[in-house]
């Protein structure tokens, strides 16, 4: 079964959280003195300046998922651009500023809609699954804080075009980031192969289990479990503010 409503929801919620994920890394690059991403028209809030093809189709299917496999938000925005020569804190340590802060923000947004339902009445929430417009609201506060912290996290992965991938550049040494670089053209690539051809290779093979054979699956619960821990509820209460 699909949830159409929720998938919507997940969609809509992941090009606002991208649109303010990349805005974050172009407004920190101006902030350090690099104005390549204001020229670049990448200091604007406008979806059309930040959105990936590839990144978004690979969230737009996902959100789509049956239920039993977890719809969820993974994906990501076309990259900023900076010119690491002209970046306060030097080539290395600026990068690294710019690329955590889009993952930050992202987390931050997420957390920070946790608390809304943290801080709503619990008379409020126990009722929510009686009262249809409610149950929308909750659902899209609990979808809005997921999507966020899962931008987050998944940006952390070492892999092309994510933010862990310069952050990793930034961190090794000069000939070791070198060979390193050369991944990023097989970047994603290797996101397509851990999101779809493993789970489907997962369940051909019975090894659905394992971590890797699931590893979107295992990342919305990681996401919920966090969400669950900033609110105060139980994952399962989560899991049904979700939609799922």
């Amino acid at each position: 079964m699909i949830n159409v409503v929720l998938a919507f929801m997940i969609i809509a919620c992941f090009l606002v959280a991208t649109v303010i994920h990349e805005y974050a890394h172009a407004l920190t690059a101006t902030l350090l003195g690099d104005t390549t991403p204001r020229t670049q028209g990448r200091q604007s809030l406008g979806l059309r300046a930040h959105l990936d093809p590839l990144g978004t189709l690979l969230c737009v299917i996902l959100a789509f998922q049956p239920l039993i496999a977890g719809p969820m938000a993974l994906g990501w925005g076309k990259p900023v651009k900076t010119d690491p020569w002209k970046l306060r804190g030097g080539p290395n340590g600026g990068t690294l500023l710019v690329s955590l802060a889009g993952m930050l923000t992202s987390l931050v947004l997420g957390l920070l809609a946790a608390l809304v339902l943290h801080f709503l009445p619990g008379s409020l929430l126990a009722t929510y699954n009686t009262n249809p417009v409610l149950f929308r609201v909750v659902q899209l506060i609990t979808v809005f804080a997921v999507v966020n912290i899962t931008l987050g996290l998944f940006n952390f992965l070492p892999i092309y075009p994510l933010d862990g991938y310069q952050i990793l550049y930034t961190l090794l040494p000069s000939r070791q980031a070198l060979k390193f670089a050369r991944s990023a053209q097989y970047g994603p690539l290797i996101i397509i192969v851990l999101v779809f051809v493993l789970p489907f290779v997962g369940q051909l093979t019975g090894m659905g289990g394992f971590f890797l054979f699931r590893l979107p699956y295992f990342i919305l619960q990681l996401v919920l479990e966090l969400v669950a821990l900033v609110t105060g509820y139980p994952p399962i209460a989560i899991g049904a503010f979700y939609g799922f």
